[in-house]
């Protein structure tokens, strides 16, 4: 999938944006501006995993018009501010693989609930797929989700007993109460 352009913060061009700064409130606002910068870039392209090892590969971390690198080291401290917010969170344990969630998961089941809900479809399966790749879903904001994401997002709702994953061989679904 081609990348889409954002409009990309000023500091962005600012050398020092990519190297972590010393002072504490410097480096607050930088930690923030970063944050903000991956969900918005993540939620532009549909990103929803990010590999740490490759991150100096796209232009999310990496700057080439001023040949800047934000190293490994603090893409991971930075995803790990994201993780205190539920934006994020560690897919393997040796914190190389992320997911990034621009919407907390539980925003993202009140999204799907809230669809559910709007189309009358409770009482009904719907597959995986169909939930999130299905013409019927083209629209919404949730279109497109990774599985594995989408998979803790209705484990949520599950929880909250309003709904059913099924995971079969042969069907990979959701009915919904």
């Amino acid at each position: 999938m081609p990348e889409v352009d954002i409009e990309w913060p000023w500091q962005y061009n600012f050398p020092p944006f990519f190297t972590l700064q010393p002072h504490p409130e410097t480096r607050s606002k930088q930690v923030a501006a970063w944050k903000s910068l991956i969900l918005e870039y993540c939620e532009k392209n549909k990103i929803y995993v990010i590999d740490v090892r490759e991150s100096s590969q796209g232009p999310l971390f990496y700057n080439s018009t001023i040949n800047r690198k934000l190293e490994q080291s603090v893409i991971l401290s930075i995803l790990s501010e994201l993780q205190k917010t539920d934006n994020s969170a560690p897919v393997d344990k040796l914190n190389n693989r992320w997911e990034i969630y621009w919407h907390t998961l539980e925003e993202w089941a009140s999204m799907i609930y809230d669809y559910v809900l709007g189309q009358g479809i409770q009482n009904s399966v719907l597959t995986l797929h169909e939930l999130v790749q299905g013409e019927d879903t083209a629209e919404e904001m949730f279109f497109g989700m990774n599985q594995e994401v989408l998979l803790k997002v209705l484990r949520l709702l599950e929880k909250d007993r309003k709904c059913e994953v099924i995971l079969e061989d042969d069907v990979q679904g959701v009915k919904f109460f």
